[in-house]
């Protein structure tokens, strides 16, 4: 194991309590692991990995994920385009990334070595499935010679194993078809890495129970294979060690693992009951934003209306229609349907209706990478509309965090009466981490009001007067456009008597909402509306910065590069580095103190996964001396790569 995991403490095994021969092996604790299970996109790595998480988490450790899909639906078996991976970190301490460099790789064929090599240590553990490195699967892999047999992997503790025909023989009393009997092979390599990481195999076993209850057969499987993965772990001599990892100390409090896109469902689904509204999700499936759809969709009993439309523009539609009609509208995607629903934003920003745009990034242009991460559509959500079109935009910063900012995307929605952006990615969506169950008595309050009645229910704030007699616009009328405080509007049901008004995407006349040409109107519409994103921060909290008071050097990032930063600038803290750190959440409006903090550091170092967008931002807006470290690979950033940057901007 690395040095980073600290020294490692070596212990007796006490004899197995799952049916091993109950040797005795060395045991070596140590503070935190990352590993990976790749192999073909039908090896069932991804619920391998699953599996493995789940029960670290429920043993009480800090874990992180990076499950990694192949772009292709279903790319030709044993093929470099078809490999699947799912990285796990798990740890005694408190952890923010998924891993960086693997301590252990566990591979079922010869592409996936081929794709996943590079990222094993040196020294670190190998398990490959011998079985998948015959003459086909080498060619298929581009290999002329066969790594197992070239001396090219002697830098690292190379287990081989027959997991094909070891589980075949395990499973062999139960019936199975070839076909079958081969679909078990990631519970055998699953069972092999809980005997190496003393995982139990009870919540496995419970899974496989539950999912399989109808058909016994492979209850029994899947079972078996699961026990001779880890039996063979005790008994072959090429594992002479278990590695022993603590459970974490946490909070106390209720946990579960959870992803970004099953967090920005519960986020989602908590608002709109706190607000007592009905929730329409609009969306047409598109990776890697798919599973908020589909989580939503088991929500009914929770008032959650789901719409599967048969386009962008479509799904966008129905999103502002049910805002209209007092609901709350919200609509998911990916960068290439925020095109396609440019328009449609364009009109809720015109009428001043809540919509909550969901936009799971992923790499780009066009269909670019489907299933790889990026941060590329921040100046999108900026400007990607016609005219001064401004909306709100938000960003979480771990899969837990998720929660936190669909929730707050809802209020600021409903509060200011205007589109808000939620900028998740897919190494967000896909990726997850313990989260602590909030008390439901202590989220945030979400107070939506509607007028009863023409000018009622409090809406006596400033407003352009001009022509506020004309048609529609006299006294007893309702004045759709008389703004509050904040410069938002009204939220008129339709069908309340006394409050017919006119709505579309044609320029309004300010407080009566008829339709207006007049040049001085339209101006002061434009002002308007983008003096009401604005306002969005007087109701936010500053933006915190963490790290030395005295330092020279600011990192700034946002969303999904938090965990790499957070590590990057600890790691950097401790070797005696003075470097700050902050994170933007709130991308458009910033927190008021924006300028007052960016004004306090010679230099500020920008890592996103773009060519440069936030550090764009920041420069135009605040002449800050942002300088980035942009990563465009469709993978998240290593910490290392990020302490390396921060050494050079200091040094």
């Amino acid at each position: 194991m690395s040095s980073e995991h600290g020294s490692a403490v070596p212990t007796t095994a006490p004899p197995s309590a799952n049916g091993t021969n109950g040797h005795h092996k060395r045991i070596e604790e140590v503070q935190s692991v990352t590993i990976r299970f790749a192999g073909d996109s039908g090896d069932g790595m991804q619920l391998a990995g699953t599996q493995f998480t789940n029960t670290s988490a429920l043993a009480g450790n800090d874990i992180a994920t990076f499950p990694d899909f192949p772009a292709e639906i279903r790319a030709p078996a044993g093929t470099l385009a078809g490999v699947s991976g799912f990285q796990v970190h798990f740890a005694s301490t408190d952890i923010h990334t998924p891993g960086d460099a693997l301590d252990a790789l566990v591979v079922m064929n010869a592409a996936a070595l081929k794709t996943n090599l590079r990222d094993l240590q040196p020294g670190g553990i190998l398990v490959v499935n011998s079985e998948g490195f015959e003459t086909s699967d080498l060619n298929k892999a581009k290999y002329k010679v066969s790594p197992l047999e070239d001396g090219s992997l002697k830098g690292y503790k190379v287990v081989r194993v027959p997991v094909t025909k070891m589980t075949r023989e395990a499973v062999a009393e139960c019936k199975l078809s070839p076909r079958e009997a081969d679909r078990c092979k990631n519970f055998f390599a699953l069972g092999l890495v809980y005997w190496m990481y003393e995982r139990s195999l009870e919540t496995t076993l419970k899974w496989i129970r539950e999912k399989f209850a109808k058909n016994p057969q492979y209850v029994e499987a899947n079972t078996r294979a699961l026990k001779a993965g880890y039996n063979y772990g005790d008994i072959v001599e090429a594992m002479p060690v278990q590695y022993k990892v603590a459970k974490a100390k946490i909070q106390p409090g209720t946990y579960r693992k959870i992803t970004g896109n099953e967090a920005i469902a519960l986020g989602l689904v908590a608002a709109t009951q706190l607000a007592n509204k009905p929730l329409v999700y609009a969306s047409y499936p598109i990776t890697p934003a798919s599973s908020v759809l589909e989580g939503l969709a088991e929500m009914r009993r929770y008032g959650v209306k789901t719409f599967q439309a048969e386009d962008e523009i479509a799904a966008a539609g129905v999103a502002i229609g049910a805002s209209y009609g007092g609901a709350v509208g919200v609509t998911g995607t990916s960068g290439p349907g925020v095109c396609l629903k440019s328009e449609a934003i364009g009109l809720a920003v015109m009428t001043e209706l809540p919509l909550v745009i969901v936009d799971v990034q992923r790499g780009g242009p066009s269909t670019g990478l489907p299933t790889k991460t990026e941060q590329a559509d921040l100046l999108q959500a900026m400007f990607g509309r016609n005219g001064e079109c401004p909306a709100a935009i938000l960003a979480p910063q771990s899969p837990s965090d998720c929660f936190d900012m669909a929730f707050e995307a809802v209020r600021i929605a409903t509060r200011f009466m205007c589109p808000v952006f939620l900028l998740s990615d897919g190494y967000l969506a896909n990726g997850s981490e313990p989260w602590r169950i909030p008390d439901v008595t202590k989220l945030p309050k979400i107070e939506v009001t509607h007028p009863t009645a023409p000018n009622s229910a409090g809406w006596t704030g400033p407003g352009h007067e001009s022509g506020a007699e004309g048609e529609g616009g006299g006294a007893g009328k309702f004045l759709p456009y008389k703004r509050d405080e904040f410069l938002a509007r009204p939220w008129a049901v339709p069908g309340t008597p006394g409050l017919e008004h006119r709505i579309g995407g044609i320029e309004k006349q300010d407080v009566t909402g008829n339709i207006n040409y007049e040049p001085g109107n339209h101006e002061h519409m434009v002002h308007t509306r983008a003096k009401k994103i604005e306002n969005i921060a007087l109701t936010v909290a500053d933006l915190p910065v963490t790290g030395d008071a005295d330092a020279e050097l600011l990192v700034a990032g946002w969303g999904g590069t938090y965990g790499s930063i957070t590590t990057a600038v600890e790691r950097c803290r401790r070797r005696g580095l003075k470097v700050a750190q902050v994170h933007f959440r709130y991308l458009n409006p910033m927190p008021k103190n924006t300028a007052e903090v960016l004004a306090k550091y010679k230099k500020i170092l920008v890592p996103e996964l773009n060519a440069g967008q936030l550090s764009w931002l920041l420069r135009a807006k605040y002449l800050a001396p942002a300088q980035g470290l942009n990563k465009i690979q469709g993978r998240p950033f290593l910490v290392s790569e990020i302490e390396t940057a921060i050494e050079k901007a200091l040094s």
